[in-house]
């Protein structure tokens, strides 16, 4: 009988098959980030990076980012938590109305907004009658990317929730907990991980969002909206530097979202 490593040694390896075919699609993520970094000297990122305008543009994109990351969450969790434990047929056309948005061109999801929330609409007068601006404003910044971005806070913890067994919720009722501390003490700190990957993901895609803030909000300008005005009146190696500078400070944020989010709830 032949030894438990010779059987092996003829059977087709598949994780080392999967790893090389996974290399292939990193490789496609890594090239085009190496060569921005490779190409560009530090000095001409600081440069561009020290601009009035494209300073303002990072201020913009960051906070902008950050509202609509807090407004996910705080409308985003709690409508992941009931569709993860509803049973209610119309939960299924709830999910169906969080996935739309990611499936929807940006540029399309701006000229919808436009029809809800500009300032030729109901909404948009009233708005602007008591001083708020829904659009060309920070604010339009927030809701074109919170509409884009929150759908990945939702499906993400919906997940997540999913994921927690349902026992340890009826245990820690049978003990004396309401819903909101079971959900508090037994629920959200096991599924935190996967919270915090929707959180950041969402962060993620506000960083990166273009093209349904450029229909709502195309001011005050964030970062991909400066690059691609960089680019489209100064070419690609004025505005390659600026993409630098995208890509340093979603990295720099990510990395604190990361190391906040590995502190579970108290």
């Amino acid at each position: 009988m032949l030894p438990s490593t010779s059987r092996s040694e003829g059977r087709f390896d598949w994780l080392s098959t999967a790893f090389l075919l996974g290399a292939v699609l990193l490789c496609y993520y890594l090239l085009p980030l190496s060569s921005l970094v490779v190409g560009r000297s530090p000095g001409a990122v600081l440069r561009h990076a020290g601009d009035p305008a494209v300073a303002s543009a990072v201020g913009t994109s960051v906070v902008a980012s950050l509202a609509s990351v807090a407004v996910a969450t705080v409308f985003g969790l709690p409508l992941a938590y009931w569709l993860a434990r509803s049973d209610a047929r119309i939960a299924t056309v709830a999910t169906a109305l969080v996935v739309l948005p990611l499936v929807l061109p940006p540029v399309v999801s701006g000229m919808l907004l436009l029809t809800v929330i500009g300032p030729d609409t109901l909404v948009g007068r009233l708005a602007a009658a008591n001083g708020v601006a829904l659009t060309r404003s920070l604010l339009g910044v927030v809701l074109a990317q919170t509409f884009v971005a929150s759908p990945f806070v939702v499906v993400t913890a919906k997940a997540a929730f999913e994921g927690v067994d349902r026992r340890l919720e009826r245990a820690a009722r049978s003990l004396g907990k309401d819903r909101v501390g079971t959900i508090r003490s037994v629920t959200l700190p096991l599924a935190w991980p996967g919270v915090v990957a929707g959180l950041t993901l969402a962060f993620a895609r506000s960083m990166g969002e273009f093209g349904a803030t450029m229909m709502l909000a195309a001011y005050p300008r964030t970062m991909p909206v400066q690059i691609w005005v960089s680019f489209t009146t100064l070419g690609l190696d004025h505005a390659l530097p600026l993409a630098a500078v995208l890509v340093a400070t979603a990295l720099g944020t990510l990395g604190v979202l990361h190391a906040l989010g590995r502190n579970p709830l108290a």
